[in-house]
This record gives structure tokens, C-alpha cells and sequence, in this order.
């Protein structure tokens, strides 16, 4: 069976009224999801249905895990394949758990507020590209009363809705779950980062600093939010992005991955402090900055005088050694890379699939 023809089936033959009984057609086509091996699940992967325990669910679903991340709906983060309640559109969203979380914040508005609040975050260090992609959104179409299919829609991070009359071909299913499984790990990591406590041999970031917000519940740690806001300044309203700290995350687990340290703790007003086992002693200073679009120039000059400063005021006077310099972009700064280059410092911007820079960027291994 396909998973195109699977998504069609389960929409025909689920009844969402009465029991939940095995000997529904609907119910046993999603009971038998986690035996078949007929199934296309990306490597690696798991998957279950659920139509509901005792009674029928509004919103049946089918769960795909990543067994290293997570293998239980009820917590951690999934993909799951869930029915809007008229089974007319079925939606690929990347879920946080729920079940493990209502005795802390009951079932209610304290769990949706803590679910709201978890996903802005988490879709903040989520590739951008790959994000922009994932926006439908999660409408069950349900009534207040049903605070699970309530509190799947406030858990969801990212989204592809599929109306049934149009559903998409098998290839096309096959590539947006690929996708789905790639924004569910990069979700996943940031969660270990950024929600974790972390071990003493982990990277740990914080802001202690009042400007960057703060949160206990993060490690010291706080992404903002990317969404688009408004600044007044002389000459008129310019709309920017809050990309700073959702850049710094990414680039901090990018970092990570090439067997970097990423240290943010004790650092301030550093952005970024990165070690290598193998260099033990040499620091790589980072600085964060935001590119408007024909204003390279300016997130260049910036990156420059700070990270001169801090070599000056947190090395040099010290009597420590000079770190390699890296001015970190959210976007490619063109022939501004060469200039920098010349001073001494890295450029590195994040990219479609992975991380550009300049020459000194690659021979550190800091590019992709």
C-alpha cells in the first residue's frame, strides 16, 4: 500500500462516532500502521496510528518517529499525519508530546501557553528556508471541549496540510516527510540546547545581560522571536527580523557538529566563544550580525569595531592569546567577505542546505 493511498483510506473508512474498535475498518487500517512494511517511513523511522482509546477520536493520526529522538506520542517531539475532524484534510505536523505534560500545566490555557510559547521557539532555530515552507498551520476544526485535538494544534511547530479531494502524488508525500523528518531532528536538537539542562561536557549558552531577555527554564538562555517587527528611525519605518539569536542557535548546533564547543556563559558581552579540543587554549570570538538588504557595509563595520574591541578588552589586557575572529551573518555579504579577510576575520552566513563563508571560515571547517 502506499502512503498516498493509506491517507485516502483511513479519510473513507473512519467513523469518528461511537467505539474505538479493532473491528471498524477505519480503526484497523490505523492499528495496522505500526506492522506493515509496506510503508514508505524514511530510514530510521517508526510509525503507529491512533484512532482513540474507548471512543472513536475526532481527529484520528498517524505518528512517525524518529526512535533516537523520541518513540512516544505523548511527550518529546514527533511528525504525525492528523485528520481534521470532517476528514476532508489531513496535516504533516511536526508535534511536541502532550500527554506527559497535563499534570504540570493541567488541560487548559496554562498547557496551550506553555505549547504556544515552546513552538515559537522552536520554529525560531529551525532552518529558515526549509521553515518558510512548513507555515500551514494546524486547524482541527473541534470544539473546545475536545482539549487533546485543542492542545495538538497549539503543539504544532510546523506544518503541511494535504486536502484529500487534492492529495499530492507519492513522490511528493515521500519528499515533504524527508523534509518533515529533517526539521523534526533540527527541532530536536535545539531542544536539547536550548530547553535541557545541560551536562558539564555540553555547549551551554546565556545571556546574563537584561538585552537579550532571560528564562530559568532555558539554561540562561532565550531566542527571540524571528517574526518580523517594526523600528522608527530617522527617515521612516523600517521593517526588520529578529534573526539574531534564532541564527545564533543554529550556528551554535552547526558548530557543535564540527566538533566545536560553543560558550556563551561568563562570556558577555561576546555573542560566542567557540573551542576545539584539538587547539586547546585558542578561542574563536564571535559576532552576530543582522544584513539588510544594500546595507552590508554597515553589519561589516559593525562586526568589525566589536570584535576588535573585545580582543583588545577580554584577551590583550589580559595577557591572553589573540583569538581567531568571526563575524557570523544572516545573510551573504558579498565582496564585503574579501575586506574582512584582510583584517583577519572570518565571514560565515547561513545558506540553503548548509553554511557559506569565506577562506578562513573553510580552513577552520566551519563551512558547508
Amino acid at each position: 500500500m502506499s502512503l498516498r493511498d493509506l491517507l485516502i483510506r483511513v479519510s473513507e473508512d473512519f467513523k469518528p462516532e461511537g467505539k474505538a474498535s479493532s473491528d471498524l475498518p477505519g480503526q484497523a487500517l490505523l492499528l495496522g500502521v505500526k506492522e506493515r512494511q509496506d510503508l514508505p517511513w524514511p530510514e530510521g523511522c517508526t510509525a503507529l496510528g491512533y484512532g482513540g482509546q474507548g471512543n472513536a477520536s475526532r481527529t484520528p493520526w498517524i505518528g512517525v518517529f524518529d526512535p533516537t529522538i523520541n518513540d512516544k506520542p505523548g511527550e518529546g517531539l514527533y511528525l504525525a499525519y492528523i485528520y481534521r475532524s470532517d476528514l476532508r484534510a489531513v496535516t504533516l505536523t511536526l508535534q511536541q508530546g502532550i500527554t506527559s505534560l497535563t499534570d504540570t500545566y493541567g488541560k487548559g490555557a496554562r498547557l496551550h501557553r506553555y505549547l504556544t510559547a515552546q513552538a515559537e521557539k522552536l520554529r525560531g532555530a529551525l532552518h529558515p528556508t526549509l521553515a518558510d515552507k512548513w507555515r500551514d498551520g494546524l486547524d482541527l476544526l473541534v470544539e473546545t471541549k475536545y482539549w487533546r485535538a485543542r492542545s495538538y494544534e497549539k503543539a504544532n511547530v510546523a506544518a503541511r496540510r494535504y486536502e484529500l479531494a487534492s492529495m499530492p502524488s507519492d513522490e511528493a508525500l515521500a519528499e515533504d516527510l524527508k523534509e518533515g523528518v529533517q526539521l523534526l531532528r533540527d527541532a530536536a536538537a535545539a531542544d536539547r540546547l536550548l530547553f535541557q539542562v545541560p551536562r558539564s561536557s555540553e555547549p551551554a549558552l546565556e545571556y546574563p545581560d537584561h538585552d537579550h531577555g532571560g528564562d530559568d527554564n532555558l539554561g540562561g538562555f532565550q531566542p527571540r522571536s524571528s517574526k518580523g517587527y517594526s523600528v522608527v528611525i530617522k527617515g521612516g519605518t523600517a521593517e526588520r527580523r529578529q534573526e539574531h539569536e534564532a541564527l545564533l542557535a543554529r550556528f551554535s548546533l552547526h558548530a557543535r557538529a564540527c566538533e566545536y564547543e560553543a560558550h556563551n556563559r561568563g562570556v558577555h558581552p561576546r555573542d560566542l566563544v567557540l573551542r576545539h579540543r584539538e587547539h586547546p587554549g585558542q578561542d574563536w570570538l564571535v559576532e552576530v550580525k543582522t544584513v539588510l538588504p544594500g546595507r552590508e557595509y554597515l553589519a561589516g563595520r559593525e562586526a568589525v569595531g566589536q570584535l576588535f574591541e573585545y580582543r583588545h578588552v577580554h584577551y590583550t589586557l589580559h595577557g591572553k592569546p589573540a583569538p581567531h575572529l568571526i563575524a557570523l551573518f544572516t545573510h551573504d555579504i558579498g565582496d564585503y567577505a574579501d575586506y574582512l579577510e584582510t583584517l583577519g576575520i572570518a565571514s560565515i552566513w547561513e545558506r540553503p542546505g548548509g553554511w557559506g563563508g569565506s577562506s578562513l571560515a573553510a580552513e577552520w571547517r566551519l563551512t558547508i
